[in-house]
């Protein structure tokens, strides 16, 4: 009932599966999310398929090993259709100190939580 929800969980699943691309149902606000994650380097690639949206995964690899370590580590909805949560600009928290993003919907788009705060976004 949410294809937003479904297309984190299709990349968090993505991600605990080791796998190199996922695909996902297409929309525009996917995509804007997409390009958001791909901007903060969380995601290596995506690209528009017709009616899919596939995303290619980004792994890192510490030096001397072969085991692939996930760009995403943790990735969570909080404002859902149930339970909606509205605020300001300034009152949005940094995730991780700063090492994380939070995607938000604004009236000027979707955007990262670093540009809202820039632009001072009120919702």
């Amino acid at each position: 009932m949410d294809p937003i929800a479904d297309f984190l969980t299709i990349i968090r699943n993505g991600y605990l599966a080791k796998k190199d691309k996922v695909a996902a149902s297409y929309s525009k606000i996917k995509e804007e999310i997409a390009k958001i994650l791909l901007e903060s380097k969380f995601i290596k690639s995506y690209k528009v398929n017709g009616v899919k949206l596939e995303v290619s995964l980004l792994y890192k690899t510490k030096p001397g090993e072969a085991e692939k370590i996930p760009a995403l580590t943790g990735i969570k909805r909080v404002s859902r259709p149930g339970l909606r949560v509205y605020k300001p600009a300034k009152k949005i928290v940094k995730v991780l100190q700063g090492m994380g993003i939070s995607i938000v919907s604004t009236s000027q788009g979707v955007i990262s939580d670093s540009l809202a705060r820039k632009k001072k976004v009120r919702r």
